[in-house]
This record gives structure tokens, sequence and C-alpha cells, in this order.
């Protein structure tokens, strides 16, 4: 007779139920019993219970050769290991070969049959009691089967399924993790598959993977099933969405990024081992996202809401780790899996490591950055499990992919490098839980890296890692913010990469005192915006070509600098979200914006570009005025159509005031207007006639920002590119301590905010404490300046008081 207790379904599962169902199980009955009536789409299924698992040992005596096997286990003795998994997964296997647990495997797929037709395809997967728990995720450490059709192949994947709580990488990790092995119970779920061989799946994450920031949802996704998301096998696309302003209706995707997904998992002929096969991704599918916007804030809107259940069951903030699929049958996107996440959310808050090259050399290779660290070692090129054998602790770690069998090995690697895989894929997820540095999907590090050459992989460069030849000198520094008083003055941020801002927005900070925007124009997109508006002056065929592959997917070459310019100012300003974000306008000389894709077919040679066609004088000039106008589209748009109306627009090199107006006009034609939907305008205090004439000045702008690396240049006539007279560049000649001293009080005297976002301030402790005496609104420094600059402009307001 079947115990009752031996399987339930979804129905009737809820997160309190792990210690009979598993984390997995249970959090998928809390998924499909509660916030199915949300809107959130779960398939059905059942879980065969820890009951089950545990009666079947218990009945086979299973429990004294287990114990016995599992003692004689050796740490670091690698073929031990495996021959004692081995054994127990056959023990296992066996003992749960009972007709009890085969009538109730068949008993409950029939009834699944009844719901979604007969031979439904089902995923099978386990599901411990100490799996998927806010501490510890065990993700990868049991198998899983796809597309098992038919009672008796279900029959055996379930048998298999139990038998994988003795994997290798199983055992390891719960020793590592202070697991008994023998009081860890294991569930399996049955799930009904989901069609996404022909449509698409991915991860969700609640947070971003990188940094821990907690604003956005983090999404990515591929074609075919979703197993190649998570071995690493593909890179996928990415996407990001911003919380605050998702909950406040405006409902945009934040930023993307295209992904080779060069494979698709699809249905093979069979069922169990011969169920699944990958086949090359077609080119035009390679070359399009997986998802539409439109499915992008689908994701968000099921992500927001189990986390917000989670956080309330929780009684505290759960960021979560989900799984989507999207079925080919009906169209729709459905939620196959959800934990908490356990790397990012877990790291201590407040405390900052800190990784800065202190060298350079050739670059060998790039990938997607994973860990924020840099590490030196020899190379040890991996094509198998086999190769791990040879593996000596300290070494870079290169394969083509990584596997979770691997992962004892993988530990006592300095970094990790793969050909293939994204962010969420097993070698980031294990490189970020152990605290190494990872490259993924450099494409050709196994054929580029070879065995016992020494390299520095550096992931402290942004969202693209980079491996240099040799080992390059490094340092480490370790901050607590939470020991930095907080002066009256604010701190403020100069940010120009947007790969870099949601680790900075981390930091103690009051906004950011300066965006580069040209950062953005020469990274993210690097064509020039003229030749996106008009590509047939351009005169090379090479610079045709090129701007018409970048932009294949866009209705007009200039929409891809709006969307790419509003991808990445958004970025910044949602990071910071609601701090002020004061972003300047393109600040490149000629002889910069040359370099451009297309460039110099637009720009002029100029013998002094420090002094030429820059800054406001662009802006309303018929050479650049429609490139302008693509500047202020991105703009408007990171605002209105995302939200981020923290955004402040700042005009730099500006010299006259009838030059001001004449950008103001400009800029009101393309819908920025000062004051209009809480705009406010900033101008660059560079030039010496913007001190003389602040008065003026002040009359069209709600605040200045001096820039002091121009305003030395032109107070002391020292061209700042210059070698030669490099020595008389000095921000402390007291000719420019007058300059700041009546910017300062120019500003307060006409009731404007004024700041400054040069490098002064950092350099030069004595500027900051003067600025602080003067009473200025805010001082803006690099990142990690910020700790430092605080402690100095604390001091100089307490010195003040007294």
């Amino acid at each position: 007779m079947i115990r009752e207790e031996y399987v339930r379904w979804f129905k009737d599962l809820r997160s309190d139920d792990i210690p009979s169902v598993g984390g997995k199980n249970a959090a998928l009955g809390e998924l499909y019993s509660v916030l199915s009536a949300q809107g959130v789409k779960v398939p059905n299924g059942f879980a065969l219970t820890v009951t089950a698992y545990r009666d079947a040992l218990t009945t086979a005596k299973a429990w004294p050769r287990l114990q016995a096997l599992l003692q004689g286990i050796r740490p670091g003795d690698v073929a031990g290991l495996a021959k004692a998994a081995a054994e127990a997964r056959t023990i296992v296997y066996a003992a749960t070969g009972t007709e009890t647990l085969r009538q109730a495997i068949g008993d409950n797929y029939r009834q699944l049959e009844r719901e979604y037709g007969a031979g439904v395809a089902v995923a099978v997967r386990s599901s411990a009691t100490a799996e998927d728990l806010p501490t510890a995720s065990f993700a990868g450490q049991h198998e899983s089967f796809l597309n098992v059709r038919g009672a008796d192949d279900l029959f055996e994947a379930c048998r298999r399924c139990f038998a994988s709580v003795f994997t290798d990488r199983a055992i390891v990790y719960r020793n590592d993790n202070g697991f008994d092995h023998l009081k860890i119970g294991l569930s399996v779920g049955v799930m009904k598959m989901v069609r996404s061989d022909l449509a698409s799946s991915g991860v969700i994450f609640t947070l971003d993977t990188e940094s821990g920031f907690r604003d956005v949802v983090f999404i990515t996704g591929i074609y075919g099933l979703g197993e190649n998301i998570v071995q690493g096998r593909v890179d996928p696309d990415e996407f990001y969405v911003h919380k605050p302003t998702f909950r406040r209706g405006r409902r945009c995707v934040l930023r993307r990024r295209l992904g080779a997904k060069q494979m698709r998992l699809i249905y093979g002929e069979g069922s169990g081992d011969n169920s699944t096969v990958n086949v090359e991704t077609a080119a035009g599918d390679r070359d399009r996202f997986c998802l539409t916007d439109h499915e992008v804030l689908v994701l968000a809107d099921y992500a927001l809401r189990i986390e917000d259940h989670f956080s309330q069951r929780a009684g505290h903030p759960m960021p979560m780790d989900i799984e989507w699929a999207k079925d080919a049958d009906d169209g729709q996107l459905y939620i196959v899996q959800s934990r908490p996440e356990t790397v990012a959310s877990q790291r201590k808050v407040g405390v900052f490591e800190t990784y800065r090259l202190k060298g350079s050399g050739p670059v060998l290779l790039t990938g997607r950055a994973v860990g924020e660290k840099v590490a030196s070692g020899a190379v040890r090129r991996i094509a198998n499990a086999k190769d791990l054998t040879a593996f000596v602790t300290g070494e870079v770690l290169v394969a083509d992919t990584t596997s979770p069998d691997w992962e004892p090995v993988m530990k006592r690697a300095a970094a990790i490098v793969t050909d293939r895989g994204g962010r969420t894929c097993h070698a980031a997820i294990v490189a970020r839980e152990l605290g190494i540095p990872a490259i993924v999907g450099s494409e050709r590090a196994t054929s580029v890296l070879k065995t016992g050459d020494v390299v520095t992989v550096s992931c402290v460069e942004g969202d693209t890692g980079r491996i240099y030849r040799g080992a390059l000198p490094f340092e480490k520094s370790v901050q607590d913010p939470s020991s930095i008083v907080r002066p009256q003055t604010a701190i403020m941020l100069n940010v120009g990469n947007p790969d870099l801002a949601f680790k900075a927005a981390l930091r103690p900070n009051d906004g950011v005192g300066l965006a580069r925007m040209e950062f953005i124009v020469n990274e993210h997109i690097g064509i020039h915006p003229m030749a996106l508006v008009h590509p047939e002056k351009l005169s090379a065929a090479a610079d045709r070509d090129a701007i018409a592959r970048l932009t294949r997917h866009h209705a007009r070459p200039a929409d891809f600098f709006v969307e790419r310019l509003a991808e990445g100012v958004g970025t910044i300003a949602a990071a910071f979200y609601p701090r002020p974000v004061i972003i300047r306008l393109s600040d490149f000389k000629t002889n910069e914006y040359a370099k451009l894709i297309g460039g110099a077919d637009f720009e002029p040679k100029e013998e002094n570009p420090m002094l030429g066609f820059r800054g406001a004088a662009r802006y309303g000039h018929p050479a650049y005025a429609e490139g302008f106008a693509l500047e202020c589209a991105a703009l408007k748009r990171v605002r209105e159509e995302m939200g981020l109306d923290n955004l402040r627009i700042m005009i730099p090199f500006c010299r006259r005031v009838g030059e001001a107006r004449t950008v103001l006009a400009a800029m009101a034609d393309h819908g920025l207007v000062r004051g209009e939907k809480g705009l406010e305008l900033y101008l660059m205090c560079e030039i010496p006639n913007n001190v003389i004439q602040i008065d003026a000045f002040a009359e069209l702008f709600d605040g200045f920002s001096i820039g002091s690396n121009d305003l030395t240049q032109l107070t002391l006539g020292v061209d700042r590119d210059s070698q030669i007279v490099a020595f008389d560049f000095d921000e402390r000649d007291p000719g420019m301590l007058e300059m700041l001293r009546l910017a300062v009080t120019g500003a307060h005297r006409n009731k404007r905010h004024v700041g400054i976002c040069g490098e002064a301030p950092a350099n030069y402790p004595e500027i900051a404490a003067f600025l602080t005496d003067l009473g200025i609104d805010s001082i803006s420094v690099n990142a990690d300046s910020v700790q430092r600059t605080m402690k100095v402009v604390y001091e100089a307001e307490q010195h003040r008081r007294r």
C-alpha cells in the first residue's frame, strides 16, 4: 500500500514544508499555491517526499553501509572520493527501486497526464532539505533530468535523482559547509516541462550579481532549454530593470546586452539521457535578443512579486535567484524555480575590498568580468576531468566551460577563465561563492593560453575583464565606511563608466557631481553622432560597413546612438537614484571626436583642440547641431521614459553668456526646458569669464560646478596636456585660490548651488579644507578618494566651528 506522505502536489506545499520536500520543492509549492493567484505563472507538478527516500533506504538497510563509505573519505583524495561516491549512489539507486515507489510515481504521472495530455514531458529535479536555503544554495550539486516522458522513464529518472545525493560535488559541498551527509533528506520534484526548447529560457536575480546592488532586476536569457545557461555553454543576452522607477509605473528596460547564444538545447528523439540535444543557433537568431522588451518587463514583474513575497515571509529583504522559461506552445512565460540568492546578498554591508592594478602589459584576451578582483598565476588548461589531477593550488584554471564535478579543484584556483558562458553560468556562480576572479565568455582562452603561461586576471576595469601577459603588480585595500563620520558638505562622486556605477553607488556618497558623457560615447557607442545622422557622407567603406553592422537592428542609425547613450546615462542615474546625478554634455575635443568611427569626416583639424571647437560652442553650431539633438533625445528619454528625474544636465566650456542662451534655446527646442518637470541645469565653471560674469550666468542656471583642471589651465596659462610645462600646473597657486573664492562667493551671492568636480580636492587635502572654509556646497571626487575626502572635510568643518 502506498503511503500518502510519499507524494505531495505543489498546490498543497508551502515554504515551511522544507523538512518534507526540501527547499526547491517547498519554494515551488509556495509559488504555485500562492503567487499563481497574483499572475505569476508556474507549471503544475508533484514531489516525492523525503519520507519516501528515507523509508526506501531504511528498508534496504542502507544507512550503515553509507556511513562506512563516507567516513572513509580523506580530504584531498580525489580518487578515493570518486570511488566512495559511486558506491554510495549504487546503494541509493538500488534501494529506491521498489514497486511501492514505481506505483506511486506512475499513478501521479497519470494524474498529470489528465491535466496536460497523454505522454506529457516532465522535468525531474532533486530537492534537498539543505538546498535553496538563504545561506547555502547547493546549486548544481544534484542531478536534473529534462524531457522525461512515460511512467517507466520517469521512475528511472527519479531513482537516479535520489542517487545523486551522493555526487562527488555534493559530498564536498556538504563537507565544506558543515552538513551531515546522512541527516540530509532528498525529495524529487516532477514538473510539467515548459516547451522552451523552441523558445527561450534563462535566469533572473533580483540584485546585481557583481556588486550586490539591490535596486535592479538582472535578467539573462538564451534560446532553448535553460541548462545551457547554467552550465555556461553559451553567452546569454542580459537585461537590467530598475526597481524603484518600475514600482512607480515607469516600466522601461534600463539596459541591454546582446549575447552570442551560440547553441540551443532542444528535445531529442527519446526520453531520459537521449531526451535533449544541442544544435547550433541560427545566425539570424544570434543577432537578435531572445526576449522582447515587453517580455523582459513581465519577468521583472514576476521577480519583484516573488522577492516581495519571500521577503515578507522572512521578515527582511530576500534577494532571489529565479529560473524562467517561455513555452513555445502557448507563448507564456513561466517560473520554474526560485531560491534565495546566497552570494552577493551575504556580503558584509559597508565593507569594500578594492583591488587596483599598479602596472600594465599586453592584453591577451578579454571577456565578461566576474568578481571585481585581480589575481596572477600560472595557467592550467583543463580539457576534461582527467586533467584535474595535475592541478596545483594557486594556478589559473582555463577551460571551455566548467562542470559542477570540478568544484573540489576550482576552490584551489587563483582565478578561472572560460571560453563560453555568461555571468550566471556555473563558473561565474562558483567563482563568486569562492571569492575569486573569473572571466567568462572569452571565446579563445583555451586556444590562446597554454599551460604554464603566467598571466594576470583583472576584473576591476568595468564589465570587461582582461587577461594580461605576466604577473602584473596590484594592490588590495579593505575599507570600512561605517567608521567614517559624514560631513555636512555634500561629498559626491565622479563617475564615467556605467559598468562601475552600481559598485560605486554602494560607497558613502551624496550623488554624482560629474558623470562624463564622453566616456559612454567612446566606450559604449564608438561612432561619431554625425556619422549616424549622415552615413552617406562617410568617405571610408570600412566606416560605412561598421555602422551598418552595429545599427542593423535599428530603424535609423541615429536610434542606435540615442538608445546606447540613454542606457549608459540611465545606468548611472539609476545606480544613485534618488540622489542627484549631474551629467556633463559631451566635451570631446576635435582630435578626440575624430578617433570615433566616421569622426574624421566631420571634425576640423585644429592646432590647439584644447581651446577650439569643444563644449558649448558645438551644440548650436551647424557642424554639430544634429549630433547635439541626439544627446538631448537620450537625456530626455532617461528623465521621462525611464523616470530617472534625479538627472541634472551640465553645460561644459561655455565661454560667453550669449553662448549660454543659444545652448539653452537649442535644448528647449529638443524638449529640455529648465524648470519643466523639475529639470535643473548647471554650468561648468571652468573659464575665467564664468567667474568674472557669474552674476549674469546665475540668471540662466540652477548651479555651478567648478572644473578645476580647465580653470587652472586658463588662469595660469598652462597647457595641461604639455609635459614640458607640467610643473607650472598647480591648483594651489594663490591666483587659483582667489578664483575658487570668487566662484564660491559669487554663486552663493546669487543663491545658487556651487560644487567642484575637478581632481584638486582629492589630490590636495588643503584645497578641500580651503573650499570647506568657503562654505562650498559639494565636493565631487573619484570613488577611491571618498573616505579620505570625507575625513578632511569633516575635520575642516569642525575647525571652522571652533
